[in-house]
């Protein structure tokens, strides 16, 4: 196994012409006590000019019909695609940069709301974006509360503030659940191998530490937009590491360490120590010897890292 192999790429495309402002993505797996709300939630919304994209990936429960049911009666403009077998969110996050036909790309899951203006927002905050800084911003994020009404994660430092969100993150700490949008021409250059969406789960901060790797800033204002719902049954959040998992967990810390050990490493070696621990955690659960994640990592600091420790995984838990 090359994890490298799998790693994804940033080809700029020339821009395309769109049909909606935004194309609003909801991906759905057993959604059906859930996806009336998103729907209610779109259905309010002061801003008009979007599409919704409902991506059914493979429910067990009766998301099929209940959504089938909200196309044929909703007025909004809602483009359904139901997949027979379960590929996974990323995989569903793909098909549906693929398929969009808004300029900007809003993912919103199955079990979450928003307030009425959201997308009213977004359209304003993107547009009051001085014209020279346009071309550099790649998304737009704002803040979440859950359903008690309690703020998730930090505030911004500042309002508005413009980023390269891995240096947020690595040296401001700006943690927590947020919510936004991407510009779909950024989300189009992404080139992915396409057994990276074979592997199983794969967490979508690869898309945007990518998306940062590649120049573009994020503009972010202290505004509370979605209402995401903590505590979910069946949440990735609070799904323990399996083998179902480990194999997208070990190839989001190699890409963390190859793009970012050489700039952040001796501010934050905390951070790529972490990496390293998940990759040797994880790795127990695969069959893979120790060159397949030897020769995908890049640093040769955490090369060694990875040797040296490799006869001690077993401790790890």
């Amino acid at each position: 196994m090359n994890f490298k192999e799998l790693i994804p790429v940033y080809e700029k495309q020339p821009s395309e012409s769109y049909k909606f402002k935004f194309t609003v993505f909801t991906p759905v797996y057993n959604c059906e006590k859930s996806i009336l709300k998103v729907h209610e939630s779109l259905l309010s919304q002061s801003f008009k000019d979007f599409e919704w994209l409902v991506i059914n990936d493979g429910s067990t429960d009766n998301s099929h019909q209940v959504i089938t049911e909200i196309v044929r009666t909703s007025n909004l403009n809602i483009h359904y695609f139901n997949n027979d077998v379960n590929k996974h969110k990323m995989s569903c996050f793909f098909q549906a940069i693929n398929l969009a036909q808004g300029e900007f790309l809003l993912p919103f899951d199955g079990d979450d709301e928003c307030v009425p203006n959201a997308l009213e927002v977004f359209n304003n905050t993107y547009n009051d974006t001085p014209e020279e800084l346009k071309p550099k911003v790649g998304a737009v994020t704002v803040l979440c509360e859950d359903q008690h009404g309690e703020l998730v994660g930090e505030l911004f430092p500042k309002d508005p503030y413009y980023c390269d969100t891995v240096d947020a993150w690595m040296s401001h700490q700006i943690i927590g659940e947020k919510w936004g949008f991407t510009k779909t021409d950024v989300l189009k250059s992404i080139k992915i191998n396409p057994e990276m969406l074979n592997i199983g789960f794969v967490p979508e901060g690869i898309v945007w530490n990518l998306v940062a790797k590649s120049g573009y800033l994020t503009k972010c204002v202290n505004q509370i937009l979605r209402i995401y719902h903590t505590g979910v049954e069946g949440s990735i959040m609070n799904t323990p590491m399996s083998s179902k998992n480990a194999r997208g967990v070990i190839l989001n810390c190699i890409t963390e360490c190859n793009w970012f050990f050489k700039k952040y490493g001796l501010k934050h070696p905390v951070f790529f120590l972490k990496r390293i621990y998940i990759i040797l955690r994880a790795s127990k659960l695969m069959n893979y010897p120790l060159k397949s994640y030897t020769n995908s990592l890049d640093p040769v600091l955490l090369k060694l890292i990875v040797y040296f420790c490799w006869p001690f995984r077993s401790m790890l838990k």
